[in-house]
This record gives structure tokens, sequence and C-alpha cells, in this order.
């Protein structure tokens, strides 16, 4: 499996590649498809007959909801950026971009949308300059219509090409899962879903809970009850003894080589400024922090409840 997120300025037509993509609706909430705007994550798949599943994490574009985004893009290792073409390029869209260059994604494809309302020449070419700039470098791309299906066997062998070069995961690294949705489901009990970024987990296997062991009841992949799951992958996780009211968005499932703390020391990058306030965004994670300069490329975080970290990861200060 392969797991790609969208991003891009809100009614650029992110949700509607997805359908076209997968025949899957993204938008999970009646206010959302009333609205006709993503407001949370979506997610959805392709079920090819050959190859690896393709899912995708359906990010929404409008300013008030950028923490969602953060959550949806943070624990994925490739991104699909979406222009509109007879909008070009719009303040959500240099937002997104910007999260993703803090974030060090690597791995992307442009597409603009709506080709058959506008010549997508210009968005095109403002858009790859804006994205050359950043950690994802020179992108393919490609146009689309998703009223006329124009330029989607294009768009999906794109997608093809996108995923053959994204860096094999180890199925024997350190687990971190961090949670995107928890509910309930009767008869079983709590059930978290999240990105499975890195190695492999099992039905009756024990993770932490933010450092609280907890036991794995069963597992699905792409709602296929599986026994186990290797990286990358989205997993949906039945845990065992824990209360819906236990766990949120931001907690994460994770072993044991993570650290659970509310102190760290960080190396600041491209900050004209620190404000002393503000949030801290790891994978799922939205967490206050309080910030405390240490020269002009370091500060020490107070964190409002402990994190599971580790040396090296990457932090997003907004």
């Amino acid at each position: 499996m392969h797991v790609v997120a969208t991003a891009g300025h809100v009614d650029h037509g992110k949700s509607t590649l997805v359908r076209l993509l997968t025949g899957m609706e993204p938008d999970r909430w009646a206010e959302e498809r009333r609205r006709g705007m993503t407001i949370d994550l979506g997610f959805a798949w392709t079920a090819p007959e050959q190859g690896d599943r393709l899912a995708f994490v359906d990010v929404p574009g409008h300013e008030r909801f950028v923490t969602n985004m953060l959550a949806g893009v943070g624990p994925v290792p490739a991104v699909m950026i979406v222009v509109a073409a007879d909008e070009g390029w719009m303040p959500q869209s240099a937002e997104h971009l910007a999260a993703i260059d803090a974030l060090k994604v690597r791995h992307g494809l442009l597409v603009v949308t709506r080709s058959d309302r506008a010549d997508p020449a210009k968005a095109l070419a403002q858009a790859r300059a804006e994205i050359a700039r950043t950690s994802l470098g020179d992108v393919e791309a490609v146009t689309v219509s998703g009223a006329t299906g124009e330029g989607l066997p294009d768009l999906r062998a794109a997608l093809g090409r996108l995923v053959t070069r994204l860096p094999a995961p180890d199925p024997g690294a350190s687990v971190r899962v961090w949670v995107d949705r928890a509910f309930t489901i009767k008869g079983s009990g709590t059930v978290v879903t999240g990105t499975l970024p890195a190695g492999t987990v099992r039905t009756g296997g024990e993770l932490l809970l933010d450092g609280r062991p907890v036991r794995i009841r069963g597992l699905q992949a792409l709602k296929e009850n599986v026994a186990e799951v290797s990286a990358v992958a989205r997993v949906a996780i039945n845990l065992r003894g824990v209360e819906r009211d236990e766990v949120f968005r931001g907690m994460a499932l994770h072993t044991g080589e993570w650290t659970a703390t509310g102190l760290i020391d960080v190396r600041v990058e491209e900050a004209t400024r620190l404000p002393r306030e503000p949030v801290l965004h790891i994978g799922s994670a939205a967490v206050p922090v309080r910030l405390r300069p240490l020269g002009d490329d370091a500060a020490r975080l107070t964190l409002t409840r402990p994190l599971p970290l580790h040396v090296g990861d990457r932090l997003l200060l907004r």
C-alpha cells in the first residue's frame, strides 16, 4: 500500500479528484456534503486488480481548518498539490506548501484542475515555480478536468510513477502511529485510525498509548481484517480495555523507543520571529507550548502535555 495526502486551496477540486480516482466519497460528514467543502480529514483508496493499493488522505483547504490539514499531511510520505486553472496560485496554496516544506516532504505531484474552464498554462507555470523552491523540488505535473474527465488517465499514470519513487519503508523499524480518528464499534470497543509510516503492527501485540501499555485486539487495513500490517499503510486498530473518551486525535500508539516528554530543546529553521506561545504540530498532534529562546537558532519548548518524541523529529511551530 502507498499513502498520499492532498494539499491546496479551498474549492480547487481536491475531493473531486479523490472521488474520480477511487469511486469513494472522502467527505464523511453530512455538513461537508451539504456545503460542498471539506472540513475534516477524508479517506479513500483505489483497489486495482494488480499492483499496490493507493490510499488518499484528503485534507481541507480552508484557512480555518489548517490544523486538520496538518494532521493529515504530517505522517505521510508524499503529497498531491492541487491548483485550479481558473484561479491559479492562492493563499492556502502557499500556506499548505509552506507546511509541506517545513515538514521536509520530498515527494509530490502537481495537478492543475478545471482545465475545461481556463488555459492551465499560467497556473501550471506559477505553481511549478513556487514548488521548485521547496523540499519537493521539480515535481511532475498534469492537467485535468473533473467535469469532463480529460487528463484522468495521465493523472493515474503520474501517481503510479510517484509511488515507485518513494523510499522503501523499514518493516522492522520502531512504530509510531499518530491517531487521526477514534470511534466505538458495537461489540468491539474503541478503534483508532492513522497512517503507519514505518514498522509493523500485529493483532495481539502490545503498544504504548502515549506511554500507557495497551493491547491490540484487532487490525484492519482499508476495511479488511488482517493479522499484521507493515508500513506504509492506513490502519484501523481495535484497542482492548481502552474507553473511547480516553483517546483522541493527536495521541500516538508507539513502541518503547520513543520518549514521552513535555520538555524539549529544538533547532529552529527559517523563523523571522519566535512567538512565546506557539502551537507545536507533529503527526496529528497540535499542542500549545511555551517557548524560551536559546540563542539565535535554538529554543526550549515546554509542552502542555507530553508527546512521544525522538532526537531528529521535525516539528512545525505555528
